[in-house]
């Protein structure tokens, strides 16, 4: 979801999170999460390490960024668009 349209009130599914659509959500749910709630307290990195591994490919460096995003969102940070964690990765 668009980070400016999300609400912390409404985090009923993956979709409701920042920058996450369906693609992304299926992502989440081989890493084994169905609620948004499940998310807090994750470690992006090796969520993205399990992912490449479930995958057999090497994910994009963007979905990093993404995963940084939905776990600081759910620790508590401001929505932001995954974009904004760019610079801190490289």
């Amino acid at each position: 979801m668009n980070p400016a349209k999300v609400r912390r009130d409404r985090l009923l599914a993956l979709t409701d999170l920042p920058n996450i659509g369906p693609a992304m959500a299926r992502d989440l749910r081989l890493l084994g999460f169905e609620h948004p709630g499940q998310i807090a307290g994750q470690d992006p990195q090796a969520l993205y390490d399990r992912l490449c591994e479930l995958t057999g490919a090497r994910q994009d460096p963007c979905v990093l960024d993404v995963l940084v995003s939905v776990t600081r969102f759910m620790d508590g940070d401001e929505p932001r668009p995954w974009w904004f964690y760019t610079p801190e990765r490289k």
